[in-house]
């Protein structure tokens, strides 16, 4: 039997390797790949690790997360080990009460602690940033510390301090010299776990940060949004790293162990680490200083904070601002335009806003914007005048256009008609030839968009019977069709041609179509959104001046072209949008990238807050329906 078992459980521990290591295998040979898929690999490049190194934002999240991890292991080693200790010298029913109190942090859901920190910082009211991170951090590691050293403790002869003492010991020196040594492997078994709590924390991090400061965590999670194999080539960066300190873990003590001087080592091994983290904390300082030199005097040592969508700016705009300026742009990131309001209007401060056009709508109607000072704006006359004058804002006096686009079908031409588009418009969501082979975007208004359009409904209907038609429409479509309901997966999906067809924003089949030469964008005769983001000031703002100099710079033909060049969104800089659709120009022959004008049936969204709170209650219905249906 025995001989039987261990073939067995040697397969199954090389299935379990290889589940836990070829994703980490495929992350790092994708970090060498030569375009911007995640699936496909076209040939050898070191392009990414290029761009993750001039990456400022980038390489100042792997710095914070370093800094963060080290400064709360050390910090919670010292007070959990204390706390272990004082415990074990405590009465029973205070150690058995603290212990409990101890253990419910570790088996509490983390999303539970990351808002009562979130509230307990509000409360008190202490600004967010590195410093209610790393306060953050300390609290959730020392519970994983105590409950490390509180068995080595256990252990010990409790007479051995008083022993010490007898002999001359001091208390401090008992503690120190006696007790320490004793219990040193469960310090640096809590020491390890607490580092890698606070280096891989990601829920409690983005509740308790802010004022632009990310961990590692936090920035691959906004990157991951869109198309970004920096992503790779960052995460390959963090995997060699642990590699390393894993091995300079395991081989120092042996090195130690056949050496004379083992004392004198591990002094000098102390030294090395508080080195390290002396070092790391020169650095930032250094890396803040940089920031403030140089650029104009006028904006020197001021900041900018900007709230925008993930992945949604041009690779070197808030840099070369920084350096037209000599100010520091702090940027925060949010998912959707809901979240982005629930900020701005619980009174969180931003200097300038990026939400969508019904969502400025919004934001004006419940007096959250200033006027902007239209002495001060010199972009507007660059701007496209298919971008001006929109029904959010008929007279530009709150915004200035960021991206614009549309809403609509990317299709792959060996599998799609195009006179099945033709015919059926968005109703090609529901052709049975297609069954199983298409994606849903996760947008409740851009799906009963599609739906209302089908219908020969405007998509700003309030008729609640043209809605609940909508909804029975996306009922049948999932109940019927077998959709995959996705978001920014779809890009590099439809890239690699998964599926036949989806309903997907201009900006991303730009990049899905110039990725791949069969895919195809389609705008039904129906009609469709005609979308523009833009950018505001709240009435918060605290660098008013500051935030009109960021939206002439964006608005400018170099903030502009670097902008729609990198994200591939339409830019509304009149010149950039000629030079990019040209023949050599990054998307010529790509029709997705101008959007359709003129066309009487495409409509921009408003905001009617009755109509939202339907449409996401049958939106959630929907969803329900579709994994029923699966």
């Amino acid at each position: 039997m025995k001989s039987n078992k261990r073939p067995i459980g040697t397969i199954i521990m090389i299935i379990m390797t290889i589940f836990f290591y070829l994703p980490i295998l495929f992350m790092i040979v994708f970090s060498f790949n030569s375009s911007k898929s995640l699936t496909h690999f076209t040939g050898f490049s070191l392009q990414w690790y290029e761009k993750m190194l001039t990456n400022n934002a980038m390489m100042e999240s792997l710095y914070i997360t370093i800094i963060v991890a080290i400064l709360a292991t050390i910090i919670s080693t010292i007070i959990g080990t204390i706390s272990a200790i004082g415990l074990s010298k405590s009465k029973k029913i205070v150690h058995d009460l603290i212990m409990q109190v101890n253990d419910f942090p570790i088996m509490n859901p983390e999303i539970v602690t990351a808002i009562g920190l979130m509230l307990f910082f509000i409360t008190i009211k202490v600004e967010k940033g590195l410093m209610t991170m790393l306060l953050a951090h300390i609290a959730f590691c020392i519970p994983y510390v105590i409950l490390s050293v509180m068995p080595k403790i256990r252990s010990l002869d409790p007479n051995l301090a008083d022993a010490a003492m007898d002999l001359g010991a001091t208390p401090w020196q008992a503690l120190i010299k006696v007790i320490v040594p004793q219990i040193m492997p469960g310090i640096f078994s809590g020491a390890l776990i607490a580092f890698t709590m606070s280096f891989d924390d990601f829920i409690i991090s983005y509740f308790v940060t802010g004022k632009g400061i990310k961990n590692l965590s936090i920035m691959v999670y906004t990157m991951s949004k869109r198309i970004n194999p920096s992503i790779n080539a960052i995460s390959t960066l963090v995997v060699v790293l642990i590699t390393i300190v894993l091995i300079v873990v395991n081989v120092v003590p042996l090195i130690r162990q056949r050496r004379e001087k083992a004392g004198k080592i591990a002094k000098n091994y102390r030294f090395v680490m508080v080195g390290l983290v002396v070092a790391m904390i020169i650095g930032a300082v250094s890396m803040s200083m940089s920031q403030l030199s140089g650029g104009n005097k006028k904006y020197q040592g001021q900041t900018l904070h900007v709230y925008n969508c993930g992945e949604y700016t041009g690779e070197n705009l808030l840099s070369d601002f920084e350096k037209a300026t000599g100010c520091t742009v702090v940027m925060d990131l949010f998912e959707s335009n809901e979240q982005m309001y629930i900020k701005v209007a619980n009174g969180e401060s931003y200097d300038i806003l990026i939400p969508s056009d019904y969502m400025i709508e919004r934001l004006i109607q419940e007096d959250l914007l200033q006027k902007l000072d239209q002495d001060k704006i010199t972009g507007l006359d660059l701007l496209t005048d298919n971008v001006k004058g929109l029904p959010y804002d008929s007279h530009n006096e709150y915004s200035v256009p960021y991206f614009w686009g549309s809403v609509g079908i990317v299709y792959d031409k060996t599998k799609v008609k195009e006179s099945d588009l033709e015919k059926d418009g968005f109703g090609i969501f529901k052709n049975p030839k297609y069954k199983g082979d298409i994606y849903l975007y996760d947008s409740e208004r851009d799906s009963f968009m599609m739906a209302l359009k089908s219908l020969g409904y405007s998509m700003n209907t309030k008729s609640q019977k043209e809605l609940q038609e909508a909804y029975q429409w996306l009922v049948e479509c999932v109940q019927t069709m077998e959709p995959e309901i996705v978001t920014d997966e779809i890009i590099d999906n439809m890239a690699q041609a998964r599926k036949a067809l989806g309903l997907v924003y201009s900006g991303d089949a730009v990049y899905v179509m110039s990725e791949n030469e069969n895919i195809g964008y389609y705008l039904p005769k129906e009609g469709t959104n005609l979308w523009s983001d833009a950018m505001v000031i709240p009435k918060n703002a605290k660098n008013v001046e500051l935030a009109h100099e960021f939206i002439n710079f964006v608005s400018e033909y170099d903030g502009a072209m670097d902008n729609s060049s990198y994200v591939g969104y339409t830019s509304p800089n009149q010149e950039v949008m000629t030079e990019l659709i040209k023949e050599g120009g990054a998307y010529h022959g790509i029709n997705a990238y101008i959007p359709r004008t003129g066309y009487d049936k495409d409509e921009v969204f408003t905001y009617d807050e009755k109509t939202r709170k339907v449409i996401a209650e049958y939106w959630s219905k929907v969803k329900i329906a579709a994994s029923n249906a699966n």
